[in-house]
């Protein structure tokens, strides 16, 4: 008897819904963070007089180092454990929003910003193993989906406190808030999220029995007499293992297809507070706060969208709920890109965005969590997550350019669009029921 199969026969203890929560808080800090330069980017625009190009760049910047961290710290996590990559990254995210707030240039910030995105990008690797090892397999749809939507829960708590710092405060404030928030979650994290049996089960650190049955103990479920035998390939597992016969083609599809609907997705999310406060866009001027305000309705709507989907995936499967999800998001894209002239206008077009395109990112992280085994899961997770970086980082660039290029709202958001269509495409050929065995 393996630590994953006792978790997955048992019940759902409080503590592992404790360690679950923390994970839907961490995601949710990480959506805050990503969002705190689209949440600035008026005030930062102004103070440094960019044009819709070069803020593009510097928006661009953490999602840059998402990619990055992903790639790096992904695979630190299935190395060194769920735990410490966790804290690290924790590290790495309030030096970088401390640091933030203090930029006097558009390049020391985008600096700032990129390592922060470090931090975020190995974060969401790490908890997506941790939400899928501590869950019962009756449990685990639900633990999924609810940790996805604390991205954009971040998002709207966050938009709603920023809406409320931005009149008597400076754009720097924003980071400020997002810095000690981020240092909050240190000790939370060192308290309650001990390593999880199923990594230390495979890496067999010095004291793992006794580790494993500690936190399965604290669960009030069965104990292990002694370890399993090691299974052969997990011993040596490398990154080069997601590249293998068996999950050559769940990689490619699940890495690309994210990385074009990470260019959609992000589009809403980094360029909509910088569109409702331009005139030329949204018919009047609006003020920074009210653009901040109408982008927290939008994680509200993302917030929604991933706590139902979780059903849906119950219902009828992560494949086809996930090619539903992603083509209601094409459609409302070109919705938005229809422009409104109120703000009840442009809060419903951008909350049916959210609603569409975080469902589907729920559908993206349930796949990597089932796609591969606990000795290449975070890993997996890291790559796929790195490639969609470039989805993202790419998104406010080529927004901003063709902007400049006044190809108008409509003709943006139209482009934008196309890659939750592609990303639709390349789930519906992916063969999942295989993964389901792990």
């Amino acid at each position: 008897m393996t630590p994953k199969k006792i978790i997955d026969a048992g019940p759902m203890h409080p503590m592992q819904w404790v360690a679950v929560a923390l994970t839907i808080g961490l995601n949710a800090l990480d959506g805050f963070d990503v969002l705190s330069s689209a949440f600035a980017g008026p005030g930062i625009k102004q103070e440094w007089n960019l044009g819709p190009d070069g803020l593009g760049v510097v928006l661009a910047m953490e999602l840059i180092g998402m990619g990055v961290g992903s790639l790096i710290l992904g695979g630190a996590a299935d190395k060194y454990g769920r735990r410490p990559t966790i804290l690290a990254c924790l590290i790495f995210m309030a030096i970088g929003m401390f640091m933030a707030a203090a930029a006097a240039t558009p390049q020391s910030l985008s600096a700032w910003r990129f390592m922060t995105g470090i931090g975020i990008g190995g974060m969401l690797s790490a908890i997506n193993a941790v939400a899928n090892e501590y869950s019962s397999a009756k449990g685990r749809h639900f633990a999924m989906a609810i940790m996805v939507i604390g991205y954009p829960i971040g998002g709207f708590t966050g938009g709603l406190i920023v809406k409320y710092l931005l009149p008597a405060n400076d754009w720097r404030a924003i980071f400020e808030f997002g810095a000690w928030a981020t240092v909050t979650f240190i000790p939370l994290v060192w308290l309650f999220i001990p390593e999880t049996p199923s990594f230390l089960n495979m890496r067999r650190p010095t004291g793992a029995l006794e580790k494993i049955n500690a936190t399965l103990a604290r669960f009030k479920l069965q104990t292990l007499d002694a370890l399993p035998p090691v299974e052969p390939h997990h011993e040596n597992a490398k990154l080069s293992d997601i590249f293998g016969s068996r999950y050559l083609r769940t990689t490619i599809l699940l890495s690309l297809g994210y990385s074009f609907h990470a260019l959609t997705f992000y589009y809403i999310l980094k360029m909509a507070p910088v569109i409702i406060s331009d005139p030329q866009f949204a018919g009047q001027s609006f003020t920074k706060a009210e653009g901040a305000g109408v982008l927290a309705y939008a994680n509200l709507g993302g917030a929604i969208g991933g706590a139902c989907f979780g059903w849906f995936m119950h219902r009828f499967g992560i494949k086809w709920s996930s090619v539903a999800a992603l083509g209601f998001s094409v459609a409302a894209v070109f919705y938005f890109g229809m422009g409104q002239t109120t703000l009840a206008g442009w809060s419903v077009a951008v909350i049916l965005v959210q609603l569409f395109t975080n469902a589907a990112i729920v559908g993206f992280y349930s796949a990597w969590a089932i796609a591969y085994p606990t000795h290449i899961r975070a890993t997996g997770t890291g790559f796929a997550l790195s490639i969609g970086r470039g989805g993202a980082a790419l998104s406010p660039i080529m927004a901003g350019l063709m902007f400049k290029a006044d190809l108008g709202l409509f003709g943006v958001s139209a482009v934008m669009g196309i890659g939750s269509l592609l990303a639709m495409l390349m789930f519906a050929m992916l063969d999942l029921k295989d993964a389901e065995a792990h």
